[in-house]
């Protein structure tokens, strides 16, 4: 189907896009639509889309003055033009419009529909107040490479398992490491989730791609690895994002997903005198959910090990968290190798602070050990070389 210039135009942004994506990809199963209003409430009461579990309405919900407008004067049955960053993305032809409460919908995503919740403001933000639902078809759509891959990958090792971690590595630490290897050590492949998010306060995607593409090429059998990107759109968001990702690893073909036991979104509560999580709402998406243990280095054991083993209290123990850490990074520092291997913070802060040193061959003449010989270094060279400075005991 191509579309028509006469047609009626609506403007969705990049994260509503990639969302109605991963439907026509068959990833968010048992989804394959957009939803009417009878199905939406139907939804809402059981949980359920034909007997599995799916946490919310998948509806779409553009917001901005001159959609509504446009919204408003639709018909069973015209098609439209949808747009996303002014280009056609999509047709659609509707079958249903019909009202919807943004502060309800943003309830049912996050659990919550307070404003001073960062992720409640950004996605009212993008909700308005009317919902279409019909048929839809991507423009210039092409199949999903990742889910090749992964076919690919199991076919390759004949892999019985297929396990998945979804992970933002934001950066990634040495308890990541640890959860990688852990989770590897018990199945066929390991497919890692790496979370693009679309705001700019973590590192690039681009750079805690490329750390996780080194520790996998260096130090685990690459063969049993794939890291797949997956767009963090809101949908992902709140304490539904374990039974989300769930659904997706399980249409990407895995057969379990690993879960840290810090998660956000496991929330454990109390029903009939038993303590439950959100796990225990999954009803038919065929996957096993496991919790990992939480990693910490313990300077009594002298390594790392889980706060499940060590009998020495918290007052023995470093915790890995990761805004922590890239705060550290994001100043300027680098992090002592206990937190971070040091290759991987080398490589970061060259990225973060490039040019940063006036004359960094100086630096590295006078500071550092060398064999006589003119060399050019980079900045990263510079921080390896430093970081075994910072791991010297003779004089500490």
């Amino acid at each position: 189907m191509t579309s028509s210039r006469k047609n009626k135009t609506l403007l969705i942004d990049r994260e509503a896009a990639s969302a109605l994506e991963l439907v026509k990809n068959g990833l968010l199963y048992p989804v394959t639509g957009l939803m009417g209003e009878k199905e939406s409430k139907e939804v809402l009461r059981t949980g359920l889309i034909n007997g599995k579990t799916f946490p919310f309405p998948f509806i779409l919900a553009p917001s901005g003055k001159k959609n509504k407008q446009i919204i408003e004067t639709l018909q069973k049955g015209e098609e439209v033009t949808i747009l996303c960053e002014g280009s056609p993305y999509a047709t659609l032809i509707i079958d249903e419009i019909f009202q919807i409460d943004p502060g309800e919908r943003t309830k049912h995503i996050y659990g919550t529909d307070d404003l001073s919740h960062p992720g409640v403001m950004t996605t009212i933000k993008r909700l308005g107040s009317w919902a279409i639902s019909g048929e839809y078809t991507l423009l210039n759509h092409h199949k999903n490479k990742n889910q090749k891959a992964v076919q690919e990958a199991k076919e390759l090792i004949n892999a019985k398992h297929t396990s998945s971690l979804v992970m933002a590595v934001n950066p990634l630490h040495r308890a990541h490491e640890r959860l990688i290897r852990q989770t590897l050590d018990t199945t066929d492949l390991l497919v890692i989730f790496l979370l693009k998010p679309y705001n700019s306060t973590n590192l690039s995607f681009d750079i805690r791609k490329e750390a996780l593409e080194f520790f996998i090429n260096n130090f685990l059998p690459k063969n049993k690895v794939v890291i797949v990107p997956l767009e963090n759109s809101y949908i992902f968001a709140g304490y539904n994002e374990i039974i989300i990702d769930a659904i997706v690893a399980k249409n990407y073909g895995c057969d379990r997903l690993t879960v840290g036991r810090n998660h956000a979104g496991l929330g454990m509560f109390y029903d009939c005198n038993s303590n439950k999580s959100i796990i225990d709402r999954v009803v038919g998406i065929d996957i096993e959910i496991e919790i990992a243990s939480e990693y910490v280095y313990c300077d009594k054991c002298r390594t790392l090990v889980s706060k499940n083993t060590c009998p020495h209290g918290q007052h023995h123990q470093i915790s890995y968290h990761a805004d922590s850490i890239l705060e550290l990074l994001q100043l300027g520092l680098l992090p002592p190798a206990v937190l971070i291997r040091k290759e991987i913070s080398s490589f970061i802060l060259s990225k973060l602070i490039p040019n940063r040193f006036k004359n960094l061959e100086k630096l590295y003449y006078d500071l550092l050990p060398v064999e006589g010989l003119l060399e050019e270094h980079s900045e990263k060279d510079f921080y390896l070389e430093l970081m075994k400075l910072y791991q010297t005991t003779s004089l500490t």
